[in-house]
Order: structure tokens, then sequence, then C-alpha cells
């Protein structure tokens, strides 16, 4: 009985362990997720001020032929 207690004691230990490293690397995760998303966010203003606007400025609008 006390060698099966002893067993899970150290099988409780072990996956308590696991758990907390699991946690460590999906938070590290999320942070490298987050920093990647402000990083698309300035690439997007980036290509929005690279790339020409295929919508017409007032001044080159034709009046509509009625």
């Amino acid at each position: 009985m006390e060698e099966r207690l002893a067993e899970l004691e150290i099988r409780l230990a072990f996956q308590e362990q696991t758990l907390t490293e699991l946690n460590d690397v999906v938070v590290r995760q999320a942070g490298e997720i987050a920093q990647l998303m402000r990083e698309i966010e300035v690439l997007k203003d980036r290509m929005k001020a690279v790339m020409p606007s295929n919508i017409a400025s007032q001044a080159e609008e034709t009046p509509p032929h009625y």
C-alpha cells in the first residue's frame, strides 16, 4: 500500500511539473502570436501606404452622364 501511494505521489508530481511546463509554453506562444499580429498590422499599414488606390479622387471623378 505504501509503495502504491509513493508511486501515485511521484506520478502526481510529474504531472504537475508537465502541466507547469506546458502552461509556460502556451503563455510564451501566446506572446509570440500577439507580437506577430502587431507586426502584421504594421505591414498592412505599410502596404496600404505604398499601394496606389483604385478609387479615383473627387477631382479625377467624371460626372455621371444622365
